[in-house]
């Protein structure tokens, strides 16, 4: 019983720590696909198991077919987590650390948008009101 619930643990944990359906979790991969498919890229920088606003986040807007059909459209999705109850692998802390970094991330949830080749072209944050607002913020902001 020990070891199946071992296994379960890991299972589960690892299904965490992959990126979600939907998002990459390799910036540069991202930018190649953005290249090809002429889209910006919108970096979530989240804290997925431990970020009320994150989470909230997600569940409001990420989750929404609506935010769905218009990100598949507009945007290559990438998330750069910072999780507390699992870990990323070590390369992707290193990229997610570099990257919060460079885009003076100072805390969570930050939406950063940028150019195919990387360029920051806005900023925002947790917005009320669902996939719609989300979307026209995102849209001033870009």
């Amino acid at each position: 019983m020990k070891t199946f619930l071992l296994l379960l643990a890991t299972v589960l944990l690892t299904s965490f720590a992959s990126a979600k359906e939907g998002w990459l979790d390799d910036f540069d991969k991202a930018k190649v696909q953005a290249k090809a498919e002429n889209k910006k890229i919108l970096l979530n920088f989240t804290g997925s198991d431990w970020c009320g606003w994150c989470i909230k986040l997600d569940k409001e807007v990420f989750s929404q077919p609506a935010w769905k059909e218009y990100a598949a459209k507009n945007l290559v999705l990438v998330m750069l987590d910072f999780p507390r109850s699992f870990q990323v692998s070590p390369e992707t802390k290193k990229q997610n650390d570099k990257l919060a970094d460079k885009f003076k991330v100072q805390g969570y949830p930050t939406i950063v948008i940028t150019s195919a080749s990387g360029t920051r072209k806005g900023e925002l944050g947790y917005v009320a009101g669902g996939p719609d607002a989300f979307i026209k913020a995102l849209e001033k902001a870009r």
